[in-house]
């Protein structure tokens, strides 16, 4: 969704910078300019921005710790792929 109408600033973008690093409303403001503007869109910028720092990171977006096993699970296997199995 648009969030902030002035510079099309939408929640997806405000998920973006934190994924990227950008734990501060403020240096948020000034990379994409939300609720810099008019400031009715400030309220909900912000609720999207806590939302999202409270988040846990992807780590493959972030470079974050590698996943982990969860007890009891199997590591994936290979496949191998059998050409006479194929459909023609």
């Amino acid at each position: 969704m648009i969030v902030c109408l002035c510079h099309r600033v939408s929640d997806r973008d405000i998920r973006r910078q934190v994924a990227d690093g950008v734990r501060n409303f403020e240096v948020l403001q000034d990379e994409t300019r939300v609720a810099a503007a008019c400031g009715s869109c400030l309220d909900c910028a912000r609720e999207v921005f806590d939302e999202a720092v409270a988040q846990p990171a992807c780590a493959a977006r972030c470079g974050g710790a590698p996943l982990q096993m969860s007890a009891g699970s199997q590591p994936l296997r290979r496949m191998t792929v059998r050409p006479e199995l194929l459909l023609p």
